[in-house]
C-alpha cells in the first residue's frame, strides 16, 4: 500500500512540475528576448526604431536618447519575470506576467493611434501581449 502511496505523490509531483514546467521555460524564454530587445535599444537604437512599428524619427543624437528609456524599460521588465522565477513561486511569476502585459498591449495601442504599421503592431507587439497573457494563466493555473 505505501508503495502505491508513494507512486502516486511522485506521479502528482512530477505531473505538478510538468504542468508549471513548460510555462516557466516559456516564461524565461519571453523574459530574456525582452531583455535582448532592450539591449538592442540601448547600444543600437536607431537600428531598432524601424521594428517598433512607427515612423522611424529622425536619427539625431536627442532622438536617439528619447529611445534608450525603452531599452531600459525592456531590460527591466525582463529582469522582474526572471527575478521573480528564482525568488518566487510559479503563480507569483504568472501574476508578474500578466501586469508585465500591460506593455506590449500599450505599444501596440500607441502603434495603431499613431497611425504607424498594423501588421507590426498585431505581430509583435499583440502577439508578446498574448503569449504572455496565456503564459501568466497557465502558471497561475486559470487555463
Amino acid at each position: 500500500m505505501r508503495r502505491i502511496v508513494y507512486s502516486v505523490a511522485i506521479f502528482s509531483n512530477n505531473e505538478m512540475f510538468m504542468h508549471n514546467a513548460i510555462p516557466l521555460i516559456l516564461a524565461a524564454l519571453i523574459a530574456v528576448g525582452i531583455i535582448v530587445i532592450g539591449c538592442f535599444y540601448l547600444v543600437s537604437p536607431e537600428r531598432m526604431t524601424g521594428s517598433f512599428g512607427l515612423k522611424p524619427p529622425a536619427s539625431d543624437a536627442d532622438t536617439r536618447a528619447w529611445l534608450r528609456p525603452k531599452g531600459i524599460r525592456d531590460v527591466v521588465a525582463g529582469l522582474v519575470v526572471l527575478t521573480m522565477m528564482l525568488t518566487a513561486d510559479g503563480r507569483s511569476v504568472g501574476i508578474a506576467l500578466l501586469v508585465e502585459a500591460i506593455v506590449p498591449l500599450g505599444d501596440m495601442s500607441i502603434i495603431l493611434g499613431s497611425g504607424g504599421s498594423k501588421s507590426r503592431a498585431f505581430s509583435i507587439h499583440g502577439a508578446t501581449c498574448a503569449v504572455m497573457l496565456v503564459v501568466g494563466l497557465l502558471l497561475i493555473h486559470a487555463i
